[in-house]
C-alpha cells in the first residue's frame, strides 16, 4: 500500500464505498489486493484502507468484464485502456449471434449470503446449524433443489472470483455433505426394497461427488433404493457393480472438468457394456451432456426432473 507524509490525510473511498460503488464485496477486494498487487488502496490517518476515484474508476470496469464471463486472473490490474478495449471487444461479441454468447453469472440471492460469510468466516459449526435447520425448515426436496443447488453454484463462482480458496471450498463440502447424509439417514426406512434401484457414481477423474448426494437424497425420498459407489469408478467396475447390485438404474454426475468428446466416447462405452435394460441417467454440469443426446443415455439438467423420471420408470416397468 502506498504511503503519505505523516500529518497527510489522503483522498479516497472508504472500502465499504467502494463495494456499494462497484458491487464488489470487502473480501474480494482484499484478496485482489493479496493475489493479483490491485487495487492498491491508500491509508488514512486511523489505519484504514481509502481507495483513489482513479482505482475505483478501473474496479467499475473490471467489475463489467466479469460480469461478461471473464475470469478475474486475465483482467484484475490491467490499466483502463487495456480495460476498455476488452470492453469494446465483449460488446462486439454481445451483437455476435446468440449462438457465440455466454451466459453470465447472477449474484447470490440474499438467502445464500449468509451461508457465505459462514464459509469465508470458517466457522463449519455456524454453517452447519444453518444448514440443518434450513432442512428441517424447508424439507428435504425443497433444500436440496432451492438451496443446496444454487449454493453449490454460488461457491464456485465465488472460488472462481478468488473470493474463496480451495480449502473453503472443501469446508463447504464436507459440511452439506454431513448434513445430507444425516438427512438421508433419518429417513423412515420403507418396508422393503424398492424400484428402482439405482446404482449411483462417478467416472474416473471425476473428484466432484456432492451432485450425487444430492440426486441420492432425491430418489430415497422418491422411494428409490440407492447404492452408492462414491466417486471415480472405472467403466468396467461400474458395469460389474451394476449386474452384482441387480441395479435397475445407473446414474452418474459429471462436471465441466473433461472435453465432451471423452465424456460421450466413456458413455458410449458404458452403454455398449451395461445389459439394454439397464437405464443410464447422467446429470451435472458438463454442457456436452445436453448438446448431443446419445441413444439409451437420458441426460437429466435439472433436478427437479428426477420425480417425472422415476414415475416415468415405474410407469413403463
Amino acid at each position: 500500500m502506498s504511503a503519505l507524509p505523516s500529518g497527510t490525510e489522503p483522498a479516497g473511498l472508504p472500502i465499504a464505498a467502494v463495494e456499494r460503488e462497484t458491487g464488489l464485496a470487502k473480501d474480494t477486494l482484499r484478496v485482489w489486493e493479496k493475489r493479483y498487487g490491485f487495487p492498491q488502496p491508500l491509508r488514512d490517518t486511523a489505519g484504514d484502507r481509502l481507495y483513489p476515484a482513479e482505482q475505483v474508476q478501473q474496479l467499475q470496469l473490471i467489475r463489467r468484464l466479469l460480469d461478461a464471463g471473464l475470469r478475474p486472473g486475465k483482467v484484475v490490474g490491467l490499466d483502463p485502456s487495456a480495460l476498455q478495449a476488452l470492453l469494446g471487444a465483449q460488446a462486439a461479441s454481445a451483437r455476435a449471434p446468440l449462438s457465440r454468447t455466454k451466459p453470465t453469472s447472477s449474484p447470490p440471492s440474499a438467502s445464500l449470503a449468509p451461508l457465505l460469510d459462514a464459509i469465508g468466516a470458517h466457522d463449519p459449526q455456524a454453517l452447519r446449524h444453518a444448514l440443518s435447520h434450513a432442512q428441517l425448515r424447508m424439507g428435504l426436496a425443497p433444500f436440496v433443489t432451492e438451496l443446496v443447488a444454487p449454493l453449490a453454484t454460488a461457491v464456485g463462482e465465488a472460488w472462481a472470483q478468488g473470493r474463496f480458496e480451495v480449502f473453503e471450498e472443501h469446508l463447504f463440502t464436507e459440511v452439506i455433505t454431513g448434513v445430507l447424509r444425516h438427512a438421508i439417514a433419518s429417513l423412515a426406512p420403507l418396508p422393503a426394497p424398492q424400484r428402482p434401484k439405482v446404482l449411483l457414481t462417478t467416472l474416473p477423474q471425476e473428484l466432484h461427488g456432492l451432485g450425487l448426494l444430492m440426486v441420492e437424497a432425491l430418489l430415497v425420498l422418491e422411494g428409490c433404493t440407492c447404492v452408492s459407489l462414491g466417486t471415480q469408478t472405472p467403466v468396467g467396475d461400474v458395469v460389474q457393480a451394476a449386474q452384482a447390485h441387480r441395479a435397475d438404474v445407473v446414474a452418474l454426475s459429471f462436471s465441466n472438468v473433461h472435453s465432451g468428446a471423452l465424456v460421450h466416447a466413456s458413455l458410449r462405452e458404458l452403454r455398449g457394456q451395461l445389459p439394454p435394460a439397464t437405464a443410464l441417467w447422467v446429470g451435472g454440469a458438463c454442457a456436452a451432456l445436453y448438446q448431443k443426446p446419445l441413444d439409451g443415455v437420458t441426460a437429466l439438467a435439472q433436478l427437479s426432473g428426477l420425480q417425472p423420471l422415476v414415475a416415468q420408470w415405474r410407469h413403463l416397468h
